[in-house]
């Protein structure tokens, strides 16, 4: 198994790049997401998935483990393979991803080509539990920047609320309120839970 791969940075494109280590240059698929997070520096660091195949034997790259773990669930979902998996995460980021899986969005799964209503069914059933679990262990908010309702999500998570409710709850009075303190937002969202 292949956890990780360091070197020099030879060739970069947005579907794959090139390794030399020591001599030996490893092509890797990349995500768009992993692609913008590169840049051009000489030295590069990926984590690593690695896939045997019957016809062939591929390499994975992802600039954070958080998605490695994001692809890895999505390939164990019946009927999404390595390609697909790579497809959503280049079309959606990781935290995009794992928020339309913990809401049960269809239509944002659905957006990425190749997805088709059941399939989105499919990855949402099979991986809402896994993420949920995943997150809640970490305790990590599903939404990538720090504001003031993600500090109330991480608060209401904490003590013990599911993702999915909370955050419907939270984006309702978000929507009706404009300027609003988190104690107070936390306090509203407890009266609608």
């Amino acid at each position: 198994m292949i956890a990780q791969i360091k070197g020099r940075l030879v060739e970069k494109t947005p579907t794959y790049v090139v390794i030399d280590c020591n001599g030996v240059g490893y092509q890797l698929n990349i995500s768009l997401n992993t692609f913008s997070k590169i840049g051009d520096n000489e030295s590069c660091l990926l984590f690593t998935h690695f896939v045997v195949r019957e016809d062939a034997q591929l390499l994975y790259g992802f600039k954070e483990k958080s998605e490695r773990e994001l692809f890895r669930l999505l390939i164990s979902v019946s009927g999404v393979g390595s390609s697909t998996a790579m497809m959503i995460l280049s079309s959606l980021s990781p935290d995009e991803t794992k928020n339309a899986i913990m809401t049960s969005d269809v239509n944002t799964l659905k957006g990425v080509k190749g997805i088709g209503a059941k399939s989105a069914e499919r990855i949402i059933v099979d991986l809402k539990d896994k993420i949920g679990k995943v997150e809640n262990s970490d305790n990590l908010s599903i939404f990538s920047n720090n504001t003031i309702k993600d500090e109330a999500l991480s608060a209401l998570v904490m003590l013990g609320f599911s993702k999915g409710p909370a955050e419907k709850a939270l984006t309702k009075i978000v929507s009706q309120t404009s300027d609003i303190t988190v104690e107070e937002l936390i306090k509203r969202t407890l009266k609608n839970l």
